[in-house]
């Protein structure tokens, strides 16, 4: 892979489509960049989530949102929204574009809005010849050769180009303002600075990384009687229903769910001893700031595991393993029904 033109880069555009959890597995890639390239700027194309959390990424100078319409999660349009977003990315005049997917995802489209955009240099993995989409290619060896991490992927991505950084932990900067408050919420609680307590995030955005509702329950019960130290659950507002649920009838159990910015939920993350999750945003802000996770990891895919700090993945396997659904295809959620609750609370102690 040749890194020529990319030395001269100052003006590039990162495209990650995705979610929040994705975009923070990007950002060693992007820090790779960043020490790579001294003086760039580095904008992030990206979902409305991902450019919610953009915000709080210090090697992200701007980010643009776009419902791009090759994703399932985008609504249905006509094309007049594509066509203005090409002309709004080639008046940024940038020198080069990073295309970052995981490897189920095809980057063609977003190679063509680069390229109609009048990007010179384009960067992504691809299975197929893209041609002249890309100017650089990484051959794809995902998933018949190999699985890597994600966050490894992104690495391999830019380092063919000449992008390498020595820290490659995940980037998440804590706003002070943010501090101060998970410090004033913890004192509301009852929590003084110091002491044990573990923050619980039983929602997802999709059915089948959902550890059951009863488990949590039975979780959250055993670790009050356990550690007799409070617990604080978190989640959207449409979780808030779930988060008393689980907390019914256990005295030091308290829902934050549907009242935190995003900023104040990784706040409270990074004060907490431990986080207790499913395989989803939390899970990686948790590995972002150093919080030690227990990370209820439903097999959909391989590749999502917490990032460079101590944790547990816990499933059950099954022979339908890796099926990239966001519903059980077969209906029966057992990677995750057969984690024993006895099991989760047992990994939260090790790491406690």
């Amino acid at each position: 892979m040749s890194e020529r033109g990319w030395q001269h880069a100052r003006n590039v555009l990162c495209i990650r489509l995705d979610y929040l959890g994705d975009v923070l597995m990007t950002t060693p890639a992007l820090r790779a960049l960043k020490q790579s390239l001294p003086g760039c700027r580095l904008t992030l194309l990206t979902s409305r989530s991902g450019a919610e959390v953009a915000r709080f990424i210090p090697e992200v100078d701007a980010a643009i949102e776009y419902d791009a319409p090759w994703l399932k999660s985008s609504d249905a349009r006509d094309a007049r929204a594509d066509m203005a977003m090409i002309r709004h990315l080639r008046k940024q005049r940038f020198d080069a574009a990073v295309i970052f997917t995981v490897y189920s995802q095809n980057p063609l489209p977003s190679a063509l809005l680069c390229h109609l955009a009048r990007i010179p240099l384009r960067l992504a993995h691809c299975h197929e010849n893209p041609y002249q989409l890309l100017t650089h290619w990484v051959r794809d060896p995902e998933p018949q050769e190999r699985v890597r991490h994600e966050v490894r992927r992104q690495l391999d991505l830019v380092a063919s180009v000449g992008a390498r950084t020595g820290d490659e932990r995940l980037s998440f900067r804590i706003e002070p303002g943010d501090a101060d408050w998970a410090a004033s919420c913890m004192r509301a609680l009852g929590i003084a600075a110091g002491a044990p307590w573990v923050l619980l995030h039983p929602g997802a955005s999709a059915a089948s990384r959902r550890y059951p509702a009863r488990h949590w329950k039975a979780v959250a019960r055993e670790l009050a009687d356990r550690l007799q130290c409070p617990l604080v659950l978190t989640g959207g507002a449409q979780e808030a229903a779930l988060a008393d649920e689980i907390r019914a009838g256990i005295a030091r159990a308290h829902s934050l769910a549907g009242q935190l910015s995003l900023g104040q939920l990784a706040a409270l993350i990074a004060a907490a001893p431990l986080v207790i999750s499913n395989n989803t945003g939390p899970a990686h802000i948790a590995a972002a700031v150093g919080t030690p996770v227990v990370d209820l990891y439903a097999l959909t895919n391989p590749q999502h595991t917490p990032w460079q700090v101590p944790n547990r993945v816990l499933f059950e396997d099954v022979p339908c393993r890796f099926c990239y659904k966001s519903v059980c295809p077969q209906g029966h959620h057992r990677c995750l029904e057969g984690v024993p609750p006895a099991r989760v609370v047992g990994a939260a102690l090790e790491l406690l």
